[in-house]
């Protein structure tokens, strides 16, 4: 199998991986762990993870002058959007999640035209319009399947600020990956991530009964830790040394569809009339924002 091949597969891996992680994260909360517990132990396990892995890599200095935004980034990365996507998730459903999440490139696009000077055509404007306009659907109208969705307008709320977060990151880290390995900015990241959250995760990390935990609940958590987290970083990261970040984004499009089917298929949730709606206001709201789009997502 030849190099782009193998870029591919590992794209289509990670962004797999990522729209299981709406229903199998799901699951767990609240019974087995609440949700803000959770990302104290994401971002643990991926620190871990990552620190390990860097101790095998050649040693790269950040310079001073950069700690400063690499701060910035991380409460906007790995504190707002982590917090509000591990809670959002625990109060909304995960169709819901999927779909929202999906706004990130929208989001992205707004923050490009303002911090990077990028041009939004008329077109452009449309499908932000469209994008938006489906999040609000979702927001007021996505609620009537509640099966483990004790508030889904506040938890569709909270994933919109997720994405918003989110997108605000990825414009913002895009300078510094330039500079320097992904791994290197990641084990920092995650290692400040895990002291400045902290103080609201804390106290919900310590009630979880570690070593009573049946396997269904073990098996969730380290897919999330293991596979969500982890994985489809360094997966991401090999495909973009064959795949141009555009190809790379383009395999966003297939999230919400996989997270919609995993989640039907294992009765999580159901696809309803403002579901179905909303998921084709986003879904071609982010076809023309994308629509020959030259912008570069690192």
């Amino acid at each position: 199998m030849n190099k782009k091949n193998l870029a591919l597969l590992a794209a289509l891996a990670a962004t797999t991986i990522y729209g299981l992680n709406h229903t199998i994260a799901k699951v767990v909360m609240p019974h087995y762990i609440e949700a803000f517990g959770f990302v104290q132990l994401r971002l643990i396990g991926a620190c871990m993870l990552f620190w390990t892995i860097s101790f095998f890599m050649p040693k790269e200095k950040i310079e001073k002058k950069d700690y400063k935004m690499i701060f910035i980034i991380t409460c906007v990365g790995m504190f707002i959007n982590m917090l509000m996507f591990i809670k959002g998730l625990s109060l909304s459903t995960p169709i819901n999640s999927g779909l929202l999440v999906t706004l990130t490139p929208v989001i992205v696009l707004i923050l490009s035209s303002f911090l990077l000077k990028e041009k939004v055509t008329i077109e452009k404007s449309i499908g932000i319009s469209l994008g938006f306009a489906g999040a609000v659907l979702l927001i007021f109208l996505g609620g009537n399947f509640v099966k483990n969705a004790p508030n889904i307008p506040l938890g569709n709320i909270m994933l919109l600020i997720n994405s918003i977060s989110y997108g605000t990151y990825l414009v913002l880290i895009k300078p510094l990956v330039k500079k320097y390995h992904i791994i290197t900015l990641m084990k920092w990241m995650f290692l400040i991530g895990v002291f400045i959250n902290l103080p609201i995760t804390f106290s919900e990390f310590i009630q979880v009964k570690w070593t009573s935990l049946p396997f269904e609940a073990v098996w969730r958590m380290v897919f999330v830790v293991f596979g969500t987290t982890f994985c489809t970083y360094l997966l991401n990261v090999y495909a973009l040394k064959t795949l141009s970040p555009t190809t790379i984004g383009a395999f966003a499009y297939l999230n919400p569809l996989i997270a919609i089917i995993y989640a039907i298929l294992t009765n999580n949730d159901k696809l309803d009339l403002p579901k179905t709606i909303a998921a084709f206001l986003v879904l071609f709201g982010l076809y023309l924002v994308s629509k020959r789009s030259k912008t570069n997502i690192a």
